[in-house]
């Protein structure tokens, strides 16, 4: 709880790029917030909001003294510097990429196993085919939430990665409108009900795979798999099981609504899809779609030491946020952010993260990505905006939308 009413608007004596440290007040109060992360003008347009910010106080202070990373340079300086920064900020185990140093090589190698290109080779059929089962669900012509969609496919295709029943399904999707919703409260009390809820789940289903008539899975592989020689703990297991799950099917979700609408909203670009693209240009025009509409929107860091970042003089212990998509419009890399160039931008594409904390699982989620694309398109001669429903944008600290309606023909 910050002891001073957090300013929504940039601070009319706002230090914006002049890079000083806010002083103490004469009270010894923390100094005034920079912005509010979660105020009005971020609800009303993020976007807009995150790329003023970049351009007028590319690292900002929030009402909670955390330090928000807005420019490209100074999100892969602060990424990349993985001895000022930590990734351990969490109360609670996060494997892999809650840790440091040799502790966290030594699980992602494990993790790295799940998502070789043998291994995504091998599930693209299976990918396929529950993308094109589910599309072929839906009413064409007809109306759709393409989120919805998003996140009965990423449950179905989840499921079937790891060797989850099927009876599942709905318990998951109520987990994930759950998780979201207690997301954007921020009460923590709701946040841990609804992780519990979820640590039930994955333990019910790591308990089975304990004996020896467990199914041939990947959940199984998992419980059996070793770090440095021992057996992981449940307590790994379920971590690791969560990230590639808890996150990844609220994410598939958000992407496959921001995806499914930018392609609604450019029929030229539509058509070129259809045409039939390699796998590798359709992968990178999926990636340039999310750029341009990040729904990851931010990742958190501890300092180490005292470290200066754009002339914001930042304390050991202090929490800094890089927000990928500003970094991810920012002009100075990209010049006008809503162009649409996947090959100029590609190198420079954070949306994946960078360096050894990147996302372990982006083989497999710009698998499943291809593979909606591919079916929803194939099942449809027009994917158009729908013109009755209007779109509802998700909430901080997720990005892209809520509500994606399209119409289906």
């Amino acid at each position: 709880m910050t002891e001073h009413t957090p300013s929504d608007e940039l601070s009319a004596d706002d230090h914006l790029g002049k890079g000083r440290t806010p002083a103490r007040a004469a009270d010894g109060h923390a100094p005034r917030a920079d912005w509010n992360p979660r105020g009005p003008r971020v609800r009303r347009d993020p976007l807009a909001a995150y790329d003023a910010l970049r351009s007028h106080c590319p690292v900002a202070r929030g009402p909670d003294g955390a330090w928000t990373v807005f420019s490209h340079a100074d999100v892969m300086a602060t990424v990349l510097d993985h001895t000022t920064f930590s990734n351990a900020v969490s109360r609670h185990l996060q494997v892999p990429n809650g840790m440091d140093g040799a502790v966290h090589s030594a699980y992602r190698a494990v993790v790295d196993r799940y998502f070789t290109p043998q291994r995504m080779r091998d599930l693209e059929p299976v990918a396929r085919r529950v993308a094109t089962e589910l599309v072929a669900t839906l009413d064409v012509p007809g109306q759709v939430d393409a989120v919805a969609v998003g996140a009965r496919f990423a449950v179905r295709a989840q499921s079937a990665w790891l060797g989850w029943p099927t009876d599942l399904e709905e318990e998951l999707l109520g987990w994930v409108e759950e998780n979201r919703r207690a997301t954007r409260s921020r009460d923590r009390s709701r946040t841990a009900a609804v992780a519990q809820h979820f640590t039930t789940i994955i333990t019910s289903l790591t308990a089975a795979r304990r004996g020896d008539d467990a199914p041939a899975d990947v959940t199984t592989e998992l419980v059996r798999d070793r770090v440095d020689g021992r057996p992981l703990t449940d307590e790994e297991v379920v971590s690791i099981l969560r990230n590639w799950t808890g996150g990844d099917l609220t994410s598939m979700a958000l992407c496959a609504g921001v995806v499914l609408t930018y392609l609604a909203d450019h029929p030229d670009l539509q058509a070129h899809v259809r045409a039939g693209l390699p796998d590798r240009e359709l992968d990178r025009t999926i990636d340039e779609i999310l750029r341009l509409d990040d729904p990851f929107v931010s990742n958190r860091r501890i300092a180490t030491e005292p470290v200066t970042i754009a002339g914001r003089q930042v304390a050991a212990g202090d929490q800094v946020i890089v927000n990928w998509t500003a970094a991810n419009r920012d002009p100075r890399i990209v010049g006008d952010p809503d162009t649409f160039d996947p090959d100029t931008h590609a190198p420079y594409n954070l949306v994946w993260g960078i360096g050894k904390h990147v996302c372990p699982g982006r083989p497999l989620a710009t698998l499943e990505l291809r593979a909606l694309t591919r079916a929803v398109l194939a099942a449809t001669t027009a994917v158009e905006p729908d013109p009755d429903r209007p779109r509802e944008r998700e909430q901080p600290p997720a990005g892209g939308l809520a509500s994606a309606p399209l119409v289906l023909r």
